[in-house]
């Protein structure tokens, strides 16, 4: 019998202005930014809670809390990254990641390409297991109102 598991995971931040805006793991040139206690990208955010949903690791603000110093400002790279490390050692492998972002503005279909080129090494993956997506939310609600932005995520992973 084959073990896979598929987690899901959702990630909501606001947006300020004065901060650099992170999405996929890159900086988007933008008037406003993700407000968090890390780098705030979301989308990774997402990523990372839909991994740890996967293997049944509780969540990202349980492995990196927003009230340690030690994350503060932190490259959420560098978290998936230690995701990634937690998942290796329960024995799972990553199948595969679909990820959809939430936002007005900016654009981000210019950038899923350096996106999935960024975070598919980091998760031992090749770029076509790392599907990314953009939508509006219609100019409905806060995202609407460029007051934030929404990340989801499914992962399915695999016992090695």
């Amino acid at each position: 019998m084959v073990n896979i598991r598929v987690g899901f995971g959702y990630d909501v931040h606001p947006l300020g202005e004065g901060r650099e805006l992170w999405l996929g793991g890159i900086k988007l040139e933008f008037n406003k930014g993700c407000v968090g206690h890390s780098d705030a990208d979301v989308l990774l955010h997402a990523i990372c809670d839909a991994l740890l949903g996967a293997a049944n690791l509780r969540d990202i603000g349980f492995h990196f809390p927003n009230n340690n110093p030690k994350y503060k400002g932190a490259d959420s790279k560098m978290l998936l990254k230690e995701v990634v490390a937690l998942l290796d050692a329960k024995g799972y492998g990553i199948g595969n990641v679909d990820a959809t972002l939430s936002l007005e503005a900016p654009m981000v279909n210019p950038h899923i390409t350096a996106m999935q080129n960024i975070l598919a090494p980091i998760m031992n993956i090749t770029t076509d297991d790392v599907s990314i997506k953009a939508t509006t939310n219609e100019k409905l609600g806060y995202v609407g109102r460029g007051e934030g932005v929404n990340a989801y995520a499914v992962a399915l992973i695999y016992k090695k």
